[in-house]
């Protein structure tokens, strides 16, 4: 996908076709071997670092005037600091192998218009100061720099991160396979959430078909003629987020106690199930393969005319599993649960998988955590959240 973005791109292409060495990497286009001056006034090499601003698979305008740099501060040639550029120097890591030691700052009236402008602009000015050194310094050194980021999973690279700086965060979501048991309501939400993270692998599984009344409790909008055709939910999903995210894979069964064995090796699970043995099995399962996993769960009823509803989310973790099995309930809905009866409630499904997805993101130290609950059960009525269960 690097490869293709610089391809694509007329300001990336041109950057190559002159003979700069860059490349994209999570997000953020790297010029590398971009001579400047030392404090000793030697001339060694250093690398200029912007986040992209993408739209879609070409890049757009520059939204940031700051460049970042990995090297010593830049001098000019007789070794005094070049200060007009500066603006902050720590060491920073923007991404996975990306360490920045200083940044720079030079705004053009109108800013950039494209990335070429910004780089070159940037290298120029270090270059200039090497060259009155050695005047054979370049930075245009014609030297290919393959890809890094061709086997990512996303479709398009994820700016997002870059951009504000939380790229190396983001990283310790790069979890191998992540599971999904049950897609009728907060589980295709928590899919959807799912889908923006670099996962390797996201599988779903669930045997029912794509309905009507699902459609009014499912993320995004289905078509009529979607609905016509009846696709199975792990399909139609896998279908719709595979647009993002390029590994999605459909088990089109429902589990049950016969086939569990058949689920593989998880890095995390979320079950969003209806109670009963299949669930039981499920949950006997992960406890075995020694897997992390969240069940979510909804209860709604009829109060004085209006719906009175609770949330919860119950964490199972290696060595602290007893929680869970004294939270959720095992036991086959009853023709009188409201839930069972598909009502529509795809603000509190939506909820139940932010809360359980966010929970998700505290575990591997995405967010920090300074609770580690194993349960919390949010109540509408009084829009509260109450958190228990502490290792």
């Amino acid at each position: 996908m690097s490869r293709q973005l610089i391809n694509r791109s007329a300001d990336l292409s041109r950057l190559v076709e002159e003979g700069y060495e860059v490349d994209v990497r999570h997000g953020h286009l790297v010029m590398s071997g971009v001579p400047y001056v030392t404090p000793a006034r030697a001339v060694r090499l250093g690398t200029l670092i912007s986040p992209l601003a993408l739209a879609g698979d070409v890049t757009a305008r520059p939204t940031d005037h700051v460049v970042h740099f990995a090297g010593e501060y830049p001098c000019r040639a007789d070794g005094t600091p070049i200060t007009q550029i500066a603006h902050q120097s720590s060491d920073q890591t923007l991404a996975p192998g990306i360490v920045s030691n200083h940044s720079f700052s030079s705004k053009p009236p109108n800013g950039y218009a494209d990335y070429y402008e910004k780089m070159t602009s940037y290298a120029a000015i270090l270059v200039s100061q090497a060259q009155a050194i050695n005047e054979n310094a370049t930075a245009q050194t014609g030297r290919v720099i393959e890809s890094t980021d061709g086997d990512g999973p996303f479709v398009y690279i994820d700016n997002a991160s870059s951009r504000v700086g939380i790229a190396a965060i983001t990283e310790k979501l790069r979890l191998r396979r992540v599971a999904v048991f049950g897609l009728g309501g907060s589980g295709g939400y928590i899919l959807d959430q799912l889908a923006k993270l670099p996962i390797g692998e996201i599988a779903l599984h669930d045997g029912d078909r794509m309905l009507q009344h699902n459609a009014f409790r499912a993320p995004g909008a289905v078509t009529l003629e979607e609905l016509r055709a009846r696709p199975l939910k792990v399909d139609y999903y896998r279908d719709r987020y595979s647009a993002m995210h390029r590994n999605i894979v459909a088990h089109p069964y429902f589990v049950e106690r016969g086939n569990v064995s058949k689920i593989g090796a998880v890095d995390f699970a979320f079950i969003s199930m209806d109670p009963g043995d299949a669930k039981l099995a499920l949950v006997e399962h992960l406890e075995a393969v020694d897997a992390p996993f969240i069940d979510v769960g909804m209860g709604v009823e009829i109060v004085d005319g209006s719906l009175i509803g609770q949330l919860r989310v119950s964490v199972s973790l290696p060595g602290h599993r007893q929680e869970l099995r004294e939270r959720v309930s095992f036991v086959e809905p009853t023709k009188d649960d409201l839930y069972a009866k598909n009502i529509q409630i795809a603000d509190l499904n939506a909820l139940n998988a932010i809360l359980a997805v966010a929970r998700f993101k505290r575990y591997f130290g995405f967010y920090a955590d300074l609770e580690n609950e194993l349960f919390s059960r949010y109540a509408t009525d009084g829009n509260h959240l109450l958190n228990e269960g502490h290792p």
